[in-house]
């Protein structure tokens, strides 16, 4: 099974209400090979909600609580980042999940850049908190960037 970011099936769920489909994942969802997750609000942040970034760090900097993530105008909404990463590893584990296709530069599911916490667009290194968290539990973790990267061993292809 995998577990994928929900907004990438084309729910709206994203931070301005939209959603960021993405035909490859809607397919896996549809023939039942994904579950999908939204850790931000699986971590209690509505929708629509103002846009966050990881101030000072990546996803693993927040997890050891030495970033914050926060909005634009200085809320911090870190421990509700932390819940959903939390919450998504626990619907992960149930389902025994393997592999994660999640959103890319979020900072929540981003994998390999995220926004680096200024709200200008500039990108940093690093992984979300809830990419992060994944990859620590032995998840393998993608974006919809890097899904053709996917290299299933046979027992994943026959999981799927």
């Amino acid at each position: 099974m995998i577990i994928v970011s929900a907004c990438l099936c084309g729910i709206n769920c994203k931070y301005d209400g939209g959603n960021n489909l993405d035909e490859r994942v809607l397919k896996l969802f549809k023939d039942g090979k994904a579950i999908p997750v939204c850790p931000e609000q699986l971590g209690g942040q509505q929708t629509p909600r103002a846009p966050h970034e990881i101030v000072n760090g990546n996803g693993l900097d927040v997890l050891m609580g030495k970033a914050r993530i926060m909005g634009p105008e200085d809320d911090d909404v870190t421990s509700e980042f932390v819940k959903g990463a939390y919450e998504t590893l626990k619907i992960a584990q149930a389902v025994g999940a393997n592999i994660a296709i999640l959103k890319a530069r979020s900072p929540s599911c981003g994998v390999l850049k995220i926004y680096d916490g200024t709200f200008s667009g500039t990108k940093r290194c690093g992984n979300g908190v809830t990419a992060e968290l994944l990859l620590f539990s032995g998840i393998k973790v993608f974006t919809e960037e890097n899904l053709d990267e996917i290299k299933l061993t046979k027992g994943e292809i026959n999981e799927l």
